[in-house]
């Protein structure tokens, strides 16, 4: 038992490693905003939108808070273990090897079927761009075997999966349906991240650079067509003109869309071993860009929800594009380029996703807790080469029989459970030596504060909206029960948090994190969890058949 959570001890000074040191601040900036404004804006915004209405703005800035205490956390991990495997080497520090397996479990959950999603969003956007120019792809080349039989089966109206359907030809008696650009796409991102990271650099930081100048565009061009009375719908059962017209059940239950436009950001920590004096780099790098995208979001949503009614955004996976179309403001010319852009924007995200995979998988394997080969190096291009295949092989085959809905939710839930133990894990780090030049976390004392803020805060809650502490224990109501219940739990582990602080001065940065985190937990589902449970329990399986055997940190206490 004491094996399974032995920590294991990084040197802060040790940052010798077989990988090419390259990357410099404005190139970790660059990532980030790679990372984050891609697939979150251009595809999941519009279904965030539908489900939250203009109060979506609210889950915008909950979860750029939450994020933002996360990547001071982060910081703090990357300035004392400048190493690659992100959250999975900061858990082997701070919680042991199970939760490290764990942790390293849920990351190839966020990169591997994260970027499954971001492949059908550049698909949709690749089509739809193209059908714009002229050009046309056979529909049952242009999505998934399991999207078009559910259409079928479901009496869709989605005439494209109908198409696809009815029009595939048969192989035996198996209808020849699948998603050829993602699988190229999901090909040519592969061999990119093979090559090398100084070309990955390079493409990504010009791609970058447009996608910013035509998002700044679509925001001034949007601007002038806004109606504020968008801003405040009226809601149709309750005839009451209101910012939230779903109320905040409805907002909350728009947060799979809106985490997944951030949960790109943690990806930049496990460049640590190709970054330029990764203590001081890492941490500036992560900040800046989660700041920059935020606030790039929020305007989005506000340019969005102002142009159109937020009732309209129902199943568009092409958002930006859709506002500027003849049933909306009209503008043919940004129509097209918003199509174009969004193509250059996932492709980033896909290249930042396809980097960050491999080098868990590098860093899992030289600790023995995956087989050896995943930590080989390409003796050219200085890349996890065999890493790298493996990635594009378990993104490419997911394409052929999965759907986007449920890989969006499933991405989530494992992120955001991974920045819990973050921040969970930096309460747990002892104090270190203060260094000229490094990132270091502030501690200030919880004691007191947090205690306050959380009992203040429900007290202010309470005499601000009393009937909903009420209706708190009836987790029955069909719409609001699940996240009643999940609230009653996220308050139970703050009122424990409060107890543990009181006593053991916790540090509040990552206590406010961890509370924010969990927070978002609130808006999953049962079926969220029921699919994360199943795959944990597989990663469990694993561990123990061959992680827990061939564990270096095993062997070296035998």
């Amino acid at each position: 038992m004491n094996q399974l959570f032995r920590r294991k001890n990084y040197s802060e000074t040790d940052t010798s490693t077989s990988l090419l040191r390259v990357l410099g601040v404005w190139d970790i900036v660059f990532f980030g905003i790679a990372a984050i404004i891609g697939a979150g804006s251009f595809s999941s915004l519009g279904e965030a939108v539908f489900r939250g209405g203009p109060g979506v703005i609210l889950l915008y800035l909950i979860c750029g808070f939450a994020c933002g205490f996360t990547a001071l956390c982060y910081a703090e991990f990357a300035s004392r273990i400048p190493t690659a495997g992100s959250a999975y080497t900061y858990a082997y520090a701070s919680f042991g090897e199970l939760i490290a397996w764990v942790i390293g479990w849920a990351l190839i959950m966020e990169y591997s079927f994260g970027n499954i999603y971001v492949a059908f969003s550049w698909s949709d956007y690749f089509t739809s761009f193209l059908e714009r120019l002229g050009m046309h792809i056979p529909d049952y080349l242009t999505c998934s075997y399991t999207e078009a039989r559910k259409a079928f089966q479901n009496g869709s109206e989605n005439k494209e999966l109908l198409s696809a359907w009815n029009t595939a030809p048969l192989i035996g008696n198996l209808k020849f349906i699948l998603d050829l650009p993602a699988l190229v796409i999901n090909g040519l991102i592969t061999w990119l991240c093979y090559v090398g990271v100084k070309e990955s650099k390079n493409f990504n930081n010009s791609l970058v650079i447009l996608k910013l100048a035509v998002i700044v565009l679509v925001i001034l061009v949007g601007f002038s067509y806004i109606n504020t009375e968008n801003w405040t719908p009226v809601n149709p059962e309750t005839h009451v003109a209101s910012f939230m017209p779903n109320g905040f059940a409805g907002v909350m239950s728009a947060v799979s869309g809106v985490f997944f436009a951030y949960i790109g950001f943690d990806a930049l920590s496990v460049l640590s071993e190709e970054t330029k004096d990764p203590q001081k780099t890492l941490p500036k790098g992560m900040i800046i860009s989660l700041v920059l995208c935020t606030v790039i979001y929020i305007a989005l949503t506000l340019v969005l929800t102002g142009m159109v009614d937020y009732r309209k955004f129902d199943g568009i996976g092409d958002p930006l594009s859709f506002i500027f179309e003849k049933s909306n403001a009209n503008v043919a010319w940004m129509e097209l380029v918003v199509s174009f852009v969004a193509i250059v924007a996932i492709t980033t995200v896909l290249l930042v996703f396809q980097m960050g995979q491999p080098r868990i998988w590098y860093a899992m394997s030289r600790d023995g807790l995956m087989p050896e080969k995943f930590k080989t190096v390409h003796p050219k291009y200085k890349t996890p080469s065999f890493a790298t295949i493996i990635t594009g092989i378990a993104v490419g085959i997911p394409i052929l029989f999965t759907d986007k809905t449920f890989i969006l939710d499933f991405t989530s839930i494992g992120t955001i459970f991974a920045f819990v133990l973050v921040c969970a894990g930096v309460l747990m780090l002892p104090a270190k030596e203060k260094i000229k030049g490094r990132f270091h976390l502030p501690y200030i004392n919880g004691k007191i504060i947090f205690p306050v803020i959380i009992i203040g805060g429900l007290i202010g809650f309470y005499i601000w909206q009393p009937e909903f502490f009420t209706d708190l224990m009836d987790w029955s109501d069909p719409k609001e029960g699940e996240f009643r219940a999940s609230i009653f739990v996220f308050i139970l582990i703050n009122l424990v948090l409060c107890v543990f602080t009181f006593i053991k001065n916790f540090s509040l940065i990552p206590l406010i994190g961890l509370s924010s985190c969990l927070y978002l937990l609130t808006g999953m589902s049962h079926e969220n969890w029921f699919w994360f449970g199943l795959w944990f329990a597989l990663g469990l399986v694993i561990y123990f058949c061959y992680g827990y055997k061939h564990s270096k940190l095993r062997k070296e206490t035998v």
